[in-house]
């Protein structure tokens, strides 16, 4: 965002009046002035209840920053604003997150796999300014939270929003994916891609993933399979949103990847394996090149006129100052 001026002169002639007025002010002094004392000849002179010297100076101060002001105002000038315009449609990308208690295992390099995975999920979106990116949590149920979208401020607050259980305590993979499927399938997008994000395999839902992932083929529809965490004993630690209790601990992680690639492979999609942090980002990494679209973008400048406040706060100060000199002063100055 920039400032300019229609009639530049404008702020220059200001510029210079606002130097000559001071300097007239400041060494010219009135040869008819007079210094009367006020009060009985011989008596107590008069002393005003106030400062009139400041008060003058004060007048004298908004008087001229509001002659200023108007001159500012009648220069034309108006902000311009650049913006970026995408002149083709990027991808449909749908993340369908496991967002079961088991995502609350802490093995990625001190934070848990769902934190982890929502930070990559928000930094891919961030990215990827002309997708549509929308949200699947999955539980014991499924459900569409944002569907395709390329507002960032709508998607990342429900992202941020999401809680570990809010689904229930299961993992219905198959359901998840089929929501996802419902919502992209008639997309006009040039591509589209459905994530899935787990820990786990499908213990829940009356859809089978495979059964979902053939729908997925058969729609056009690309999909990705991350196998988040590691085997073996991991600490856990999460709020239960439903009962509003904390469960700490540990429990021991059966993380088998083959069910997981068994649904990419039915899907002719990718399985990516994650049990670190480093591999997790790895994976994105390769997501974001494996979906990459040329995209053709363009410069709209806009432009805002913002005289309007500089003449209201030019009539105010203006207004002031001749209220103090009549009401205050008694019109003596």
């Amino acid at each position: 965002m920039s400032l300019s001026f229609e009639r530049p002169l404008l702020i220059l002639l200001a510029v210079l009046a606002g130097f000559l007025i001071l300097g007239i002010n400041r060494f010219v002094k009135d040869p008819f002035a007079l210094k009367i004392p006020l009060g009985p000849p011989g008596g107590t002179p008069f002393v005003p209840p106030f400062k009139v010297e400041l008060l003058i100076r004060l007048i004298f101060i908004m008087e001229l920053a509001g002659t200023l002001l108007l001159f500012i105002a009648a220069s034309g000038p108006y902000l311009i604003r650049s913006e970026t315009v995408w002149l083709n449609r990027g991808a449909d990308v749908i993340f369908v997150v496991d967002v079961s208690p088991s995502m609350a295992g802490i093995d990625m390099d001190g934070i848990n796999r769902f934190d982890a995975a929502r930070h990559l999920v928000a930094a891919f979106a961030r990215e990827r300014p002309s997708d549509a990116v929308g949200l699947v949590a999955v539980g014991d149920s499924a459900a569409l939270l944002v569907p395709p979208t390329v507002d960032r401020e709508a998607f990342n607050s429900r992202l941020q929003s999401l809680h570990i259980a809010e689904m229930g305590d299961g993992t219905a993979l198959g359901l998840g994916l089929s929501v996802a499927a419902l919502h992209i399938r008639k997309s006009s997008a040039p591509r589209k891609v459905a994530v899935l994000i787990t820990d786990g395999e499908n213990n829940a839902g009356p859809v089978h993933p495979e059964t979902a992932a053939a729908v997925l083929r058969e729609e056009g529809i690309s999909l990705w399979v991350i196998g988040v965490g590691s085997s073996g004993e991991v600490p856990i630690d999460y709020v239960d949103p439903r009962t509003r209790m904390r469960r700490t601990g540990s429990f021991y992680s059966r993380f088998e990847p083959e069910n997981l690639k068994t649904i990419a492979q039915r899907a002719g999609g990718t399985y990516l394996s994650a049990p670190s942090a480093k591999a997790f980002a790895t994976a994105f990494a390769r997501l974001h090149e494996g979906e990459m679209i040329i995209r053709r973008s363009g410069l709209l400048t806009k432009t805002h006129s913002v005289h309007r406040p500089l003449i209201i706060a030019a009539l105010i100060l203006l207004c002031f100052a001749r209220f103090v000199r009549r009401y205050v002063l008694g019109a003596l100055l």
